[in-house]
């Protein structure tokens, strides 16, 4: 069965069944592109219905609106918030129009499902989606201020992972803390290192991404809804603004606020720009911690097998008994995709012309995207591979105590020269440091005090042998 719908290009039909409308099946006919609806991003949606509750409650507040209409039109919203509505937005992500085609697809199902509410049947009268849903309102200000909100608490779930994070790297630093093993620069032999100081910077950038996810949540706070079309507030009764931002706090349990520049909060996209610099960040060293991790396992004969990962799932569909690191593949991968995004992002940003950035709807694409990754993916990088990781401490005390890399003690006491040839000499006789210089006639007991790795990773410890030995 259908209903035909009527805008200001012309008629057409729409499926009864729906509770969207004809700008909607016009957008479904334009923008049918990526076989993606902006229902990925269940966050935008519900903070768009949160505006329209929010701006029904100040606008019936001011005598603009009949309360009959704001109380069916908030009964509406709250269907929408509640997951209720799925299926009725089917928008393709990638559309023109700064978002109109977005607006008038909640605005649509808003309306149909508020009359249905106050009369029994779908349709615009007496509720209209411009007149009535979207009153003191545009596009341009109603879909920047739920891009701010969605990420807003989008980045409250990312931040939530991240924690997490934080503390199962804190247990390992724990559970390694007298794992002695051999440092690396370069991918070469360098000095020693415990495992809990190499896992305590794993841990020390998750923390910093934490307050940095933080910052930005806060960031997300200020508004330009109110701005309507170019920042003017042309468009609203007297004291909307005032009591938009009464209600939307209570409606969202957000605590946003009044952006201070409405122009500026409607020309610019750098807050994004920044969020996905931050979003970047997380990426890249999680991406090098789970590098790290594929190096470090690598074996598990002929690799450094220093850890062991947790055996999810077979290797190789030809060589039997292999097992290859797939989450820290995986999760390599999805910081690919991040990096991606976030260059996309720059791109929107800085094609914002005159009085509006028109590029939302991709911007909201690709930042959500990379928010949905890396939330996703760290519980998964966690759980099944870092709280299962194994340090082999055989293979990591064996690579410490062979390290030519020892002879750096002997700086300070024979001076670089001397070391380095002694270094050399052990290279190319294959003995370790400890074995030549017992040979050359220094008393074995000395010998393993000088060079003991534990030590040299302690600075107190390392310097006062030094200057022992110095006076």
């Amino acid at each position: 069965m259908m209903r035909k719908e009527k805008d200001s290009l012309g008629e057409l039909e729409v499926d009864a069944e729906y509770y969207y409308g004809i700008q909607t099946v016009r957008a479904l006919r334009n923008f049918n592109v990526s076989d993606r609806t902006v229902e990925e991003f269940p966050n935008m949606i519900w903070s768009i219905a949160a505006i329209k509750k929010a701006a029904a409650l100040a606008n019936q507040q001011i005598g603009a609106l009949p309360k009959e209409l704001a109380d069916a039109i908030c009964n509406a919203c709250d269907e929408i918030m509640e997951g209720e509505m799925a299926g009725q937005f089917p928008i393709d992500p990638y559309h023109g129009g700064g978002g109109t085609s977005l607006n008038m697809n909640v605005n649509e199902v808003i309306a149909n499902r508020a009359n249905e509410i106050l009369i029994g049947v779908k349709g615009y009268d007496p509720i209209h989606p411009n007149t009535h849903v979207n009153m003191g309102q545009s596009t341009n200000d109603v879909i920047p201020a739920a891009m701010k909100m969605a990420t807003f608490l989008s980045l409250h779930t990312l931040v939530e992972q991240l924690k997490e994070l934080v503390y199962v790297l804190t247990k390992k630093e724990e559970e390694f803390k007298d794992v002695v093993k051999t440092a690396r620069t370069c991918l070469q032999d360098a000095v020693p290192i415990m495992m809990s100081q190499q896992f305590s910077g794993y841990r020390s950038f998750a923390e910093r991404m934490v307050e940095d996810v933080e910052e930005m949540k806060n960031r997300c706070l200020y508004l330009p809804l109110g701005a309507t079309a170019v920042g003017t507030g042309v468009g609203t009764f007297p004291g909307y603004l005032e009591h938009v931002y009464t209600f939307l706090p209570q409606v969202s349990g957000i605590p946003v606020m009044m952006e201070l520049n409405f122009f500026d909060g409607l020309q610019n996209a750098d807050l994004y720009v920044k969020v996905s610099a931050v979003l970047k960040s997380i990426a890249t060293g999680l991406s090098k911690m789970a590098s790290d991790f594929r190096l470090l396992s690598s074996g598990p004969r002929a690799g450094l097998q220093e850890i062991t990962l947790p055996a999810i799932q077979p290797g190789s569909s030809i060589m039997p008994g292999k097992v290859n690191p797939v989450l820290p593949e995986m999760v390599m991968q999805v910081c690919f995709r991040v990096y991606g995004n976030d260059v996309t992002i720059t791109l929107a940003a800085d094609r914002g012309e005159l009085d509006l950035n028109i590029w939302e709807p991709i911007i909201m694409t690709c930042l959500f995207e990379s928010c949905h990754l890396l939330t996703n993916s760290i519980p998964l990088f966690i759980d099944k591979c870092i709280a299962g990781l194994v340090a082999n401490r055989e293979v990591c005390e064996t690579y410490a105590n062979s390290s030519l890399a020892l002879a750096t003690v002997l700086v300070p006491i024979l001076g670089y020269t001397k070391a380095s040839e002694i270094a050399k000499e052990a290279l190319a006789r294959k003995l370790s440091i400890q074995e030549l210089l017992i040979e050359k006639g220094i008393a074995p007991e000395e010998v393993h005090q000088l060079c003991d790795p534990v030590a040299m990773t302690n600075i107190k410890q390392s310097s006062q042998m030094i200057s022992q030995r110095t006076k």
